[in-house]
């Protein structure tokens, strides 16, 4: 399917591995300029290299924290300037600690929530004024322990939830613009970050994937494509329609009845 991407603009957050590389390079494999950041400059232009050595594409490396402020402000103002336009954005990053949620200090929390929740806002703020004159999209990624507690995950679950609600706010509130906002909940996905899961077990890793691939319906750990897939169809033309909503995306994992 032709997703209709050619020419357009996005920017992926924590792209240098994992998820975030896989939605990139889907991206511009469909044709789109990419603008990629994440903390580690190194692994990013590698990052960078290599997927425009593989798609063909365009790619801009933005070495960026996405708990400072001033930041977000840049990666924006670096694309827009490069790009002339900004068409998608992909709000991406890892996770905060695993613990006991009554253990965090406030120190902990402000961490957890500038990383999760006020990367996205600014993130989104930055690139509405682009988005209001031609339309857009805006795909944040959290995990199903946002909208199906684990415990351990309370760092993420709240500050994840938070992002939910924000966007489904603001797919209110702009779609008058053309602009589309939905949130996956990817399940277990073959990344670093479930390796960093596996580690922090008393069990051993074989053990803790196999009991996993038990617990998910579909019988398997998801892969970074299953994610990226749909990604690229909800920030594309073909995904237009659909805004305001949180899609898991975990092999049948996440239960209930909304």
């Amino acid at each position: 399917m032709n997703l209709d991407l050619k020419g357009k603009c996005a920017i992926v957050g924590g792209a240098s591995q994992g998820i975030g590389y896989g939605i990139a390079h889907v991206l511009a494999a469909e044709g789109a300029r990419v603008a990629i950041t994440a903390r580690r400059e190194k692994d990013l232009r590698a990052a960078a290299e290599k997927m425009a050595a593989e798609t063909g594409a365009e790619i801009l490396p933005v070495q960026a924290d996405c708990r400072q402020a001033a930041d977000c402000e840049r990666v924006v103002n670096t694309v827009s300037e490069a790009c002339g336009r900004i068409d998608i954005l992909v709000n991406n990053d890892g996770a905060p600690p695993l613990g006991d949620i009554a253990t965090f200090d406030d120190a902990a929390w402000q961490k957890a929530m500038e990383q999760n929740f006020m990367y996205v806002a600014r993130m989104c703020r930055g690139v509405l004024p682009h988005m209001q004159k031609t339309g857009g999209s805006i795909l944040n990624i959290t995990a199903i322990s946002a909208i199906q507690p684990i415990p351990r995950f309370g760092l993420s679950v709240a500050s994840w939830g938070a992002v939910i609600g924000y966007a489904k706010t603001l797919a209110l509130e702009t779609a008058r613009f053309g602009i589309n906002v939905n949130t996956i909940c990817p399940g277990y996905i073959d990344t670093q970050r479930l390796e960093k899961v596996f580690s922090a077990s008393e069990k051993p890793a074989e053990q803790m994937r196999s009991e996993l691939e038990q617990e998910v319906p579909l019988g398997r750990i998801g892969t970074v494509s299953d994610i990226a897939s749909l990604v690229a169809l909800l920030v594309s033309p073909r995904g237009s329609y659909i805004t305001g909503t949180v899609i898991p995306v975990d092999g049948g994992l996440f239960r209930a009845v909304r």
